[in-house]
């Protein structure tokens, strides 16, 4: 990723416009945005304004390494937000169900287990009936 796109990357990240830089580093939107497409060579102490808008140093916002890029946009982030939610909600749904699934069973074996005891106590009644 090149200088340019990291830094439009970093201010989308922050949700900020250019024109929110830009009177932020007292300079014209079209000055900033000149940046931001990599049409200006930007000078040390602008990048070093820059970089402590987005809260990084100068060298972080230099570094090419892939770890300090923000990779999604804070819409992307919004979006990966609401999936969360939404699949944080679908795992307490289906824990639910199979607390409920759970409970059926105990319930049917419960159940299967007097059967059996009933089972028991008739074959017993037939014995005494046919000794009779």
């Amino acid at each position: 990723m090149k200088l340019h796109e990291k830094i439009r990357c970093n201010r989308k990240l922050k949700g900020w416009s250019q024109e929110d830089i830009a009177a932020k580093l007292e300079m014209s939107s079209n000055g900033y945005g000149s940046i931001e497409r990599g049409d200006t060579d930007v000078n040390l102490s602008r990048l070093n304004s820059i970089a402590g808008l987005f809260d990084m140093t100068l060298l972080e916002l230099m570094s090419f390494n892939l770890i300090s890029i923000p990779s999604t946009t804070a819409s992307a982030i919004n979006h990966q937000s609401e999936t969360h939610a939404k699949m944080q909600f679908e795992l307490e749904k289906q824990k639910l169900m199979i607390e409920i699934a759970n409970q059926k069973i105990t319930t049917l074996e419960f159940e299967i287990e007097n059967l059996r005891k009933i089972i028991v106590i008739k074959k017993d009644e037939i014995k005494a009936l046919k000794g009779q």
